[in-house]
């Protein structure tokens, strides 16, 4: 129980003092964010954050002693790499494609090979990816991507407290409370970006700890969907509309739906608050949904779809009502 608390305290306390360094030495110049014409902020903003974010949660980790995937670790040290060097002078799309499928393969390979097989490793590698990718993608308005990590690896903790697996769970808490430190300083008006440096090891984790978990039976596969689909919807639909329009799905714009209730009038604090509350209900949901039997799962699986479907007709009504 005493390492319990220390694990996640941890985290949350090393990161609070890094990103506030951060903020206030010299290296808030380092990597700033720009504003350009698809930018939602007006002045430029450093994107170091997620520094701050990753070394409180290798510090918990230290402290609490995980016995994970030398894959997981590699894939991590790659994609941090990879991501700060993006921040600092820009990585072509297809460099950085490119590493991400590497490590997800290489981790894919050592989750599922030996008991799905091939295609069990290209479902799992595409997912690892396509997280990383998105989490990026939806980093784009203040206390957003910190928020989904704090709810969502929180929601994977107690699933995973419930379920017996403890340590699972404080590595869980240790990155919910790194992410809570974060918001301290980006939350609106955002002080600090988490960058790429941040935001795509954050994506990898959501999808490599959601496949753990199912593996060692904590929850269901439809769990981690559920609790991160806030994210995972905007993101997908909003690809997949892009696609549909020819459009170039790779470069940065402003199309996502948060990106479009910021601009409908809603702001950054407000759109902020709004995702906080479907964030809570979607994990809710998820948690709840674990204890009914699977007929149920799957009612609650289509409520879940069909207010999403309710909620992109809405604002795409809005949206065109403002055009």
């Amino acid at each position: 129980m005493q390492q319990a608390a220390w694990v996640p305290l941890t985290a949350f306390a090393a990161t609070l003092v890094t990103v506030w360094w951060l903020v206030r030495s010299r290296l808030s110049t380092l990597a700033l964010d720009r504003p350009n014409q698809r930018s939602l902020h007006q002045t430029p903003v450093p994107r170091t954050g997620g520094i701050g974010i990753h070394t409180g949660i290798l510090l918990a980790w230290a402290v609490a002693g995980p016995n994970l995937l030398l894959s997981l670790w590699l894939a991590l040290a790659v994609l941090l790499a990879v991501s700060f060097l993006d921040d600092l002078r820009g990585v072509p799309a297809i460099g950085r494609l490119t590493a991400h499928l590497l490590v997800a393969g290489a981790l894919a390979a050592s989750l599922v090979l030996e008991d799905y097989g091939v295609i069990g490793v290209i479902i799992a590698a595409f997912t690892l990816a396509w997280m990383a990718n998105l989490y990026n993608f939806m980093d784009g308005s203040d206390g957003l991507a910190g928020g989904m990590a704090a709810f969502g690896f929180t929601f994977f903790g107690i699933a995973a407290w419930l379920a017996g697996s403890a340590a699972f769970a404080l590595l869980n808490f240790s990155v919910a409370a790194a992410a809570a430190a974060f918001l301290v300083f980006n939350f609106h008006p955002a002080r600090i970006f988490m960058g790429d440096v941040g935001s795509v090891p954050l994506g990898f984790l959501a999808a490599a700890f959601g496949i753990i978990g199912w593996l060692q039976r904590d929850w269901a596969w439809w769990f981690p969907l559920l609790v991160f689909s806030p994210f995972i919807v905007d993101a997908s639909v909003t690809l997949a509309r892009r696609f549909l329009r020819r459009e170039r799905v790779w470069e940065a714009h402003r199309d996502h739906y948060y990106q479009r209730l910021v601009r409908l009038g809603w702001g950054h604090r407000r759109t902020a608050l709004a995702e906080y509350g479907l964030m809570l209900a979607c994990g809710a949901l998820a948690l709840f949904s674990l204890s009914l039997p699977p007929l149920l799962q799957a009612v609650m699986l289509l409520l879940a779809a069909g207010a999403y479907l309710i909620l992109i007709a809405a604002i795409g009504r809005a949206w065109r009502s403002r055009s």
